[in-house]
């Protein structure tokens, strides 16, 4: 089984998640995705894997989110991935794929379903 976790150490939820994967045994590919930004295909990947619109995997709260007015509905789902890839910290996190299933790790133990 290949697990593979996009992670922020910064982030507690990211960590709590981290920490129930490897409490299973498991050994996660561990990508930082602040410091190895997914590309806009690997964004719409994960998208089309969680059936979300773009907008459904950003941080609102972020100041990006407002500084640029992100919601403003006339932006199309390129422009919102094109935020994504300059500004990752927009994207929401865990991420976790697991033998082509995906899930948000919010809360952590949402992780458990597809592990």
């Amino acid at each position: 089984m290949t697990v593979t976790i996009y992670h922020n150490p910064s982030c507690s939820k990211s960590r709590q998640t981290l920490e129930i994967i490897k409490k299973k045994g498991i050994k996660p590919i561990i990508i930082e995705y602040l410091k190895v930004i997914p590309t806009k295909d690997k964004i719409k990947r994960i998208l089309t894997m969680l059936d979300y619109a773009p907008r459904d995997l950003m941080r609102k709260k972020e100041s990006v989110y407002t500084e640029f007015n992100l919601e403003d509905s006339s932006l199309s789902d390129d422009v919102l991935i094109n935020f994504m890839v300059k500004n990752p910290i927009l994207i929401e996190r865990p991420i976790i794929i697991c033998n082509n299933k995906i899930a948000i790790g919010r809360p952590p133990e949402k992780v458990l379903d597809i592990l």
